[in-house]
C-alpha cells in the first residue's frame, strides 16, 4: 500500500505540474485583445494625423499660390507704364490717365565730381531722375562706388557710351565697343544692365539705335538743356532758364550735366518746376523697348 500511495502521489504531482505548464503557455486573450485594439487606434491616429498634415500642406500651398498671384498682380500694376517716348520732340506723352503736365530730369556725364551730391539732393526732394554714365567715369573702384551709391539711392542708370565719342565718326565695331562694354561695366557694378541709352551730342546712327534696341535700351535725346552754355554756368541763371525756358512743355525731357553750377541749382530747378505744377516722371513708369 505504501508503494501504491507513493505512485499515486507522484502521478498527482506530475498532473498538477503539467496543468500549470499548459496554463502558463496559453495566451492571455484579454491582453491580446487590448494590445490589438491599442495598435489599431494608434494606426488610425497616425493616418488621421497624416491626413490632417496633408490637408494643412495643401491649404498652405494654395494660400502661398494665391498670395504670390496677388503680389504679381500688384507688382504688374505698380510697374504699368504711364509715359511713352515721343521722338518728335524727344519728350514723353502720357499713357491713359497719367498727368500730362510732367517732365523728366536727366543728368549726363555721371558719375563725375558732383553726381553723388546731385543724387542726394534729388533724393531729399523725392525727385526721380536718370543718371547717364560714361565709362571713363567708372574705371576706378572709387568711381564704381559712386555709381553704386547713386543706384542704391533709387535712381535709374543710363548708358552714355564709354568715352563720349561722336558715334557718327566711328565704325560699327567701334560703336559696338562704346555701347556694349559700358553695359557690361555697369552690370558688374549694380547687377543689371541699363534700360536707357543717350548718344553723346545726340549723335545717333542707325546701327547704334538698332544695337541699343537689341540690348533692351530706350534711345532718347532731349527737349532742352543749357548748362554747357557759358552765360548759364552759374546757379541763378541756370535755375531760371531751366524753369522759364520757352521750350518747357508737357513731357519735356530736361538735359543737365554733372557740373558744379548744375549741382548748386538742382534744388531750385526742382522746386521751380513744381511751383509751375509739373510732376516729375519716374523712369520706372516709362514704356521700354521690347527685344
Amino acid at each position: 500500500m505504501t508503494n501504491t500511495l507513493k505512485w499515486m502521489t507522484l502521478a498527482l504531482l506530475l498532473f498538477v505540474a503539467a496543468c500549470s505548464t499548459n496554463a502558463g503557455s496559453e495566451p492571455n486573450t484579454d491582453a491580446s485583445k487590448n494590445e490589438a485594439s491599442n495598435s489599431e487606434q494608434a494606426s488610425n491616429e497616425q493616418e488621421a494625423s497624416e491626413d490632417s498634415s496633408n490637408e494643412e500642406a495643401g491649404s498652405k500651398e494654395a494660400s502661398d499660390q494665391e498670395e504670390k498671384k496677388e503680389e504679381e498682380e500688384a507688382t504688374a500694376e505698380e510697374t504699368e507704364p504711364e509715359y511713352r517716348l515721343n521722338e518728335a520732340f524727344w519728350g514723353f506723352e502720357p499713357i491713359n490717365d497719367a498727368p500730362a503736365e510732367a517732365v523728366l530730369l536727366t543728368i549726363d556725364d555721371a558719375p563725375d565730381k558732383n553726381a553723388v551730391e546731385m543724387a542726394k539732393t534729388l533724393k531729399e526732394l523725392d525727385a526721380p531722375a536718370i543718371f547717364f554714365v560714361n565709362g571713363h567715369f567708372i574705371d576706378t573702384d572709387e568711381e564704381k562706388a559712386r555709381l553704386k551709391e547713386i543706384y542704391e539711392m533709387g535712381f535709374a542708370i543710363g548708358n552714355h557710351t564709354m568715352t563720349h565719342a561722336d558715334l557718327k565718326s566711328l565704325s560699327e565695331e567701334e560703336q559696338k565697343e562704346e555701347i556694349l562694354k559700358l553695359n557690361e561695366m555697369i552690370e558688374e557694378v549694380i547687377g543689371e544692365k541699363p534700360k536707357f541709352f543717350r548718344a553723346p551730342f545726340g549723335s545717333n546712327t542707325d546701327y547704334s539705335k538698332s544695337l541699343a534696341k537689341e540690348e533692351g535700351m530706350l534711345v532718347m535725346n532731349w527737349t532742352y538743356g543749357y548748362d554747357w552754355v557759358k552765360e548759364y554756368q552759374n546757379k541763378a541763371a541756370l535755375a531760371d532758364i531751366m524753369v522759364n525756358s520757352p521750350l518747357l512743355q508737357n513731357g519735356a525731357n530736361l538735359l543737365m550735366h554733372d557740373r558744379d553750377w548744375t549741382a548748386a541749382a538742382m534744388s531750385d530747378i526742382v522746386s521751380g518746376l513744381r511751383d509751375k505744377d509739373y510732376d516729375l516722371i519716374n523712369p520706372e513708369k516709362i514704356e521700354l523697348v521690347k527685344k
